[in-house]
């Protein structure tokens, strides 16, 4: 039989693929699942008893939460990236992880194929194709979603008449949970004037007291959380479990797709909203203004091209290189109160607070320079201008 790897959440895209490869292509169904954060080892054990359910010959779960952190949320946090000045990149920047994790599984048992569930109209399907074709361009590629353009009923017809009986309601929204936040699409984000509701989102608001919180940062990096010293990626789903009580990180995020279609969703991103703010505010006490300047397009960038499937591309390396050489001095930590759907940023404590220096303080004092010094340094400073409006006149 012919070997191939299935990308496999357990949803219902991906069941059909399971059945449909299995049953009417014959082929040798190895699924496998990628762990990025989300899910709870009650809901694994049940992903994998659906799949053998539906023939596949294996199911695997790949525990890949450190690596996301180590290759990919690092360096969001380090840039502080929030695309379009919302978004903080929670859903594509977990699929090229999960697309990387999943190519490497197939290279390793000798896989001669390799599906997806993803339809012809998203940017996953960019994103899935992208890495494949890149790590291993003899694998092919297929995506029954996508060639046979089914609608969803079409797919609960046609495993119900293979057996399969599970129960298929068509969900008001569509939840992708992960370490870094989970988005929430359907109904009102479909529209460009409605709010989603309250209950759309999967984390409620249970606590109205409102607490201070600490977060230290050494080299740019979280590494405890009200001094309880933990690994990052711990320290996120810890502040996440106590932030997400205060319905904190709530937002609807629009945005271009790679297809050039304007695109709506919904998330919630508590953990990493505060660690983005948090972090920023740390930098602009740590960094000079020339760093701060020049790291806010390369961050920019760096979004831009993860976001749109292109993390294999060497100039992202490069662009790793910088954010993370920025962070020498990043370190510190950040107080942050936290309220019901808000968080106010309270101020830091740094070894390198450039705020703290014994040059001067700003709009009180200055001990590194005279008055003459000071006239003749801004009359210098703006004699390009005063001969430009001299010659030509102020208009």
């Amino acid at each position: 039989m012919k070997k191939l790897v299935l990308a496999y959440s357990g949803g219902l895209d991906t069941s059909y693929c399971a059945v449909h490869l299995t049953k009417d292509k014959n082929f040798e169904v190895h699924a496998v699942s990628v762990n990025t954060g989300g899910f709870t080892k009650e809901e694994i054990t049940t992903i994998e008893q659906k799949a053998y359910q539906l023939g596949v010959k294996t199911y695997h779960n790949i525990n890949a939460i450190g690596n996301y952190y180590e290759k990919v949320i690092k360096y969001l946090i380090f840039g502080n990236v929030l695309k379009n000045n919302t978004y903080p990149l929670s859903v594509s920047a977990e699929r090229i992880i999960q697309a990387i994790e999943i190519i490497n599984y197939a290279k390793s048992i000798g896989a001669s194929y390799i599906a997806h569930g993803s339809t012809g109209a998203g940017n996953d399907q960019v994103r899935f194709d992208l890495i494949f074709n890149t790590l291993a361009p003899e694998i092919a590629i297929i995506t029954p979603i996508r060639d046979q353009k089914l609608s969803r009923q079409e797919e609960i017809d046609y495993l119900q008449s293979h057996g399969v009986d599970l129960t298929w309601n068509k969900a008001k929204y569509s939840i992708n949970k992960g370490l870094w936040g989970t988005s929430v699409g359907g109904d009102e984000t479909l529209t460009s004037h409605l709010s989603l509701p309250e209950t759309a989102y999967p984390s409620q608001l249970e606590e109205t007291s409102e607490t201070t919180i600490k977060i230290t940062f050494t080299h740019g990096e979280p590494v405890a959380l009200n001094d309880h010293k933990d690994t990052p990626e711990v320290l996120i789903e810890k502040l996440n479990t106590i932030a997400s009580k205060y319905a904190i990180g709530r937002d609807i995020h629009v945005g271009d797709t790679i297809l050039g279609i304007k695109g709506r969703v919904g998330f919630e991103a508590a953990a990493a909203i505060i660690l983005i703010k948090a972090h920023h505010l740390l930098e602009k006490h740590t960094l000079t203004k020339w760093q701060l300047q020049h790291k806010d397009y390369i961050a920019n960038w760096y979004g831009t091209h993860l976001h749109e499937g292109l993390y294999l591309d060497p100039v992202m390396r490069d662009l790793e290189a910088m954010l993370a050489s920025s962070q020498k001095q990043v370190n510190g930590e950040v107080y942050i109160t936290l309220k019901p759907y808000h968080f106010i940023l309270n101020g830091i404590l740094s070894e390198n607070d450039l705020l703290q220096s014994k040059f001067g303080s700003y709009g009180e004092m200055n001990n590194a320079w005279s008055a003459e010094e000071a006239k003749g340094f801004i009359n210098i400073y703006g004699n390009q201008t005063k001969i430009y409006q001299n010659t030509n006149g102020y208009d």
